[in-house]
């Protein structure tokens, strides 16, 4: 069976999927230097909302420029509407990022890939994920909204290392797009779970960076954001139907 364990100084390979992902984001808007800037943050707006009970559907009225990394250090990316308004249209943005990461871990955990060790962890963190839709689902409801639908998914699983890789970019992803909505969030207590599970997308983000031999904190000291416009166009090739 392939090993999860790479030398720390050996240094990762671009490969046909990272190349293949790259395209699709420029086919879509997305640059590669975005792509990769996203690929080094942690998803979910997670279980995000057992605290969430008396969440307040407001939307943020602050905008200032997009940066040109494609982090959201502004206010003006306005995708989470599609969703819903304010809160409620974040939660469920949060909600359809978290169906896809518990539909990859699902898949992966099934293909034969991995065993032993490596397949516990592979079902931790899918466990860890769907707990975040239950909890999200729970919370839209509660607070008088409707859970967007589950999306069918399609995720490229050829080989270990490629699978690595690929939940390596999901989870990074993942945490940028929670911090790109930190800012924009009206409820405290959605925020103060939205933070708490923000950290717990990170450490799996950097449990894989170690994994293949990339640095933990890929945007060093300071987290990068990224908008909801490049990670719904990041995720959308892994979503057929």
């Amino acid at each position: 069976m392939p090993t999860l364990r790479r030398k720390r100084d050996e240094a990762p390979e671009t490969t046909e999927l990272e190349e293949a992902a790259a395209e699709e984001a420029a086919s879509r808007g997305v640059s590669r230097r975005q792509l990769m800037a996203m690929a080094g943050g942690s998803v979910a707006l997670g279980a995000f909302l057992a605290a969430c009970g008396d969440d307040d559907s407001g939307s943020s009225g602050n905008t200032t420029p997009d940066s040109s990394d494609g982090s959201d250090s502004s206010m003006g990316d306005n995708s989470t509407a599609q969703f819903g308004e304010g809160d409620l249209g974040i939660m469920n943005y949060a909600l359809t990022l978290e169906y896809l990461e518990t539909a990859f871990y699902a898949d992966v955990a099934k293909s034969g890939l991995f065993k032993g060790a490596d397949l516990e962890t592979i079902r931790k963190f899918g466990s860890q994920e769907a707990e975040h839709v239950a909890a999200l689902t729970a919370a839209i409801k509660g607070a008088g909204g409707k859970p967007a639908p589950k999306p069918k998914t399609e995720f490229p699983l050829n080989n270990a290392q490629q699978v690595l890789r690929l939940a390596s970019t999901v989870e990074n992803l993942g945490a940028a797009a929670y911090l790109g909505q930190a800012g924009k969030i009206k409820s405290p207590k959605v925020l103060a779970a939205a933070l708490s599970i923000h950290s717990v997308e990170g450490r799996h983000a950097a449990a894989l960076n170690t994994l293949l031999g990339k640095t933990p904190v890929p945007d060093g000291p300071f987290a990068q954001p990224a908008q909801a416009s490049m990670v719904l166009n990041a995720v959308q090739p892994f979503i057929v139907g």
